[in-house]
């Protein structure tokens, strides 16, 4: 059986914030990597002794996540965007997706380094549906015909997750300990405003991970209906609500298509034109 695992940062366990753990610059980069790397190679073997012959392991993380030389050999790397982006070189040759290392969607209380691309993003909605990234992508493979098995991230992601697509098998390793409520905001004072957060201690939170991956393919196997997607019907319409950045004010896009969900995600955002002054 074929898996994607689509990769993020912000939701692993020991990245404890933003700007020293998934920034290159930052203190701690290389060892956030690893503690991504770690996580990505627990859900490898869980998947592998459950049943799966191969996957592909998608470093999703804007600056790059993972670290090659440390995955774990039974695990192919996708780094770079194919073009168009998404939905990341998934097909319908997949028997089921899988995200690591992901965060809740922006405006998610209780959540950690919390955003939806980037921090200017208030919320992303289709078809009246509030998604994040795992939104995103799972959205694609639900028209793409592949079920979403396995999220492991955040726990206020787990709850994203479950509520999105009932099923899921859910593996939580951090939770956030602030309210949102922050629309208000600039980008850069919602970038620093959600940082404090309760982590599982990495070594536990493999196990957890491995036991999760392990159990999401024996579900898979055994009964593939039961991992199911919201009911989300053409035209598609996406609302992208962002803040003020400094550079440009707090607008709102509002894009539509007849027919695809993976069109719309790879069509640029149409914000209103500011008349010349």
């Amino acid at each position: 059986m074929k898996i994607m695992i689509m990769t993020d940062m912000e939701g692993v366990a020991g990245i404890l914030n933003h700007d020293d753990w998934v920034r290159p610059e930052g203190r701690y980069y290389f060892q956030g990597q690893r503690l991504l790397t770690m996580e990505v190679n627990a859900a490898v073997d869980g998947l592998c002794k459950g049943g799966a012959t191969e996957i592909v392991v998608v470093d999703g993380h804007g600056f790059g996540g993972i670290t090659p030389e440390l995955l774990d050999e039974r695990a192919q790397l996708l780094r770079g965007a194919p073009r168009p982006a998404w939905p990341w070189a998934l097909d319908c040759s997949f028997d089921g997706v899988v995200c690591v290392g992901q965060h809740a969607k922006a405006g998610t209380p209780y959540s950690h380094i919390t955003h939806t691309g980037w921090f200017d993003v208030i919320d992303m909605s289709v078809n009246g549906i509030s998604i994040g990234e795992y939104g995103q992508f799972v959205l694609c493979a639900m028209e793409l015909g592949v079920p979403a098995i396995l999220a492991c991230g955040e726990q206020a992601l787990v709850e994203e997750a479950s509520a999105l697509t009932p099923g899921v098998i859910g593996v939580g390793v951090k939770r956030g300990v602030l309210a949102d409520g922050l629309d208000h905001l600039d980008a850069e004072a919602y970038r620093a405003a959600k940082l404090s957060a309760v982590h599982i201690a990495p070594l536990r939170a493999r196990k957890m991970i491995r036991a999760g991956a392990l159990a999401a393919m024996k579900k898979l196997r055994r009964n593939p209906t039961a991992f199911r997607y919201p009911v989300l019907k053409p035209p598609f319409v996406r609302i992208l609500r962002v803040r003020d950045t400094g550079k440009s004010g707090a607008s709102i896009a509002v894009d539509r298509h007849p027919s695809s969900f993976i069109a719309l995600m790879n069509m640029a955002p149409a914000f209103p034109k500011k008349p010349r002054r």
